[in-house]
């Protein structure tokens, strides 16, 4: 049976576009960047002043998509927390599925930080691509985390779970402070009764939506705003940015493939399923999650194919599936976690223990609040928090944005793949379904 992608929203297509123009923006002020600086080592005269406004403009844009960072994610945890809660209310069945998520993810971060440490130290950043890679951007400094919580002072760490003054910590950029606040007052929120939740839920709705509205309109400017950082980059370092830019594709993808290849190991073993069944029954749904990069866009075929060919109960799928897109991300913290770890290591920052448990902690909790929307939407919203709470800047975010459209495509399929073997693991705890062949 053929299985048609559902039609793609106005949205989507006008954030693919724009994926579009954003990359092209790069290359373009890399080249332009890097023929205006003829070889010299650093422009002169009228260059420099041109780029001077070039550079205060990108900048500016750059703090307009800051602004949105902690007001999106206090109102998407507050109702992803909700959400949660609500869920594990309708009964044991999905309680089950919010108890395999949470043991996924958990898995997922724990393999972020180790995949992502790992390949880094396999492979490192050349430090003249690096070198050209951050000099658009070379007076920022790291947040949040003062360079004795970066080197391992656990106990640093612990002063930021828990500010005294959560708006002089949102002004900061304490952002792992602003997610235990957002996570607590999300599930005091659910302790209320349905009457009086309801206003304080659709009060933070409403303000996440906001903010995403805000996020697209500050991304219509993404293809000038990223060209006047690719120009102040190549003006700098001529060429060698581009391969920093693909080496940084290359980890983050990587990272990614190997937890979709665990996560089909996972579905083998404890889903009880021959990995050739649970390709050939995934296939169409990943099939869309690549083509549209949007979990949300994938679900209906999701739904048909685990019912139809995964042998899962239309109840349990109907149920289990939803509730998968809306809190469950299982490649968010990997993805984001590779973001993170690169930037680090690009600008030479050493990260301890307490500060990969601050990362991995707010990993997880912007897995939770992240929007099944692609990735241009969600990419500094997503990862923006975790680079805080780790104390690593955030500058070179928006050149990373670029090029953002590839690892997308592997975030998406690893989602789908994850959701398709949550749910035949959660069937398979109800049921106790026999294993199902190795081939079909």
């Amino acid at each position: 049976m053929t299985v048609l992608a559902p039609p793609r929203s106005p949205v989507t297509r006008a954030l693919s576009s724009l994926s579009v123009l954003v990359l092209a923006a790069l290359i373009a002020g890399l080249v332009v960047g890097g023929l205006a600086a003829g070889g010299e080592a650093e422009p002169h005269g009228a260059v420099v002043s041109a780029l001077s406004v070039l550079e205060k403009l990108g900048q500016t844009w750059l703090n307009a998509l800051r602004l949105t960072v902690m007001p999106l994610i206090l109102a998407l945890l507050v109702v992803g927390v909700a959400a949660i809660a609500d869920a594990a209310a309708t009964g044991r069945l999905a309680a089950r599925a919010l108890m395999v998520f949470g043991l996924l993810i958990v898995f997922a971060t724990v393999y972020a930080i180790i995949a992502g440490l790992g390949l880094l130290n396999l492979w490192g950043i050349d430090p003249e691509g690096g070198r050209a890679l951050l000099a658009s951007v070379a007076g920022q400094t790291a947040a949040g985390v003062d360079e004795a919580a970066r080197t391992d002072a656990f106990s640093a760490f612990l002063k930021t779970l828990l500010p005294n003054n959560i708006v002089k910590a949102a002004s900061e950029d304490s952002v792992l402070g602003v997610v235990v606040f957002a996570l607590a007052f999300g599930f005091a929120a659910t302790r209320l009764t349905p009457e009086s939740r309801r206003p304080v839920v659709d009060l933070f709705r409403s303000v996440g939506e906001t903010m995403i509205v805000l996020v697209r309109w500050i991304l219509v400017a993404a293809p000038f705003g990223v060209f006047a950082l690719a120009l102040g980059v190549g003006l700098h370092g001529g060429f060698s940015a581009a391969g920093a830019l693909g080496h940084y594709v290359a980890i983050v993808c990587l990272s990614q493939i190997g937890l979709i290849l665990l996560t089909l190991l996972v579905a083998v073993v404890f889903g009880r399923i021959g990995l050739g069944h649970f390709l050939a029954a995934s296939g169409p749904a990943l099939a869309v999650a690549v083509s549209t990069q949007s979990s949300i866009a994938s679900l209906p075929v999701m739904i048909e194919r685990a019912r139809d060919n995964l042998g899962v109960s239309a109840e349990r799928a109907g149920l289990v599936l939803p509730l998968a897109v809306a809190v469950f991300r299982m490649t968010s913290p990997v993805a984001n976690l590779a973001v993170c770890l690169y930037v680090a290591k690009l600008h030479g920052i050493d990260l301890g223990i307490g500060v990969l448990i601050a990362g991995g902690l707010t990993a997880i909790a912007v897995s939770i609040a992240s929007v099944g929307l692609p990735g241009q939407v969600s990419f500094f919203a997503s990862v923006g928090p975790i680079c805080l709470a780790m104390g690593v800047p955030v500058g070179v975010l928006p050149l990373l944005l670029a090029v953002e459209v590839i690892p997308d495509i592997f975030r998406t399929l690893g989602n789908v793949t994850a959701d398709m073997t949550a749910v035949r693991i959660v069937d398979v705890g109800e049921t106790g379904n026999e294993p199902a062949p190795a081939d079909s």
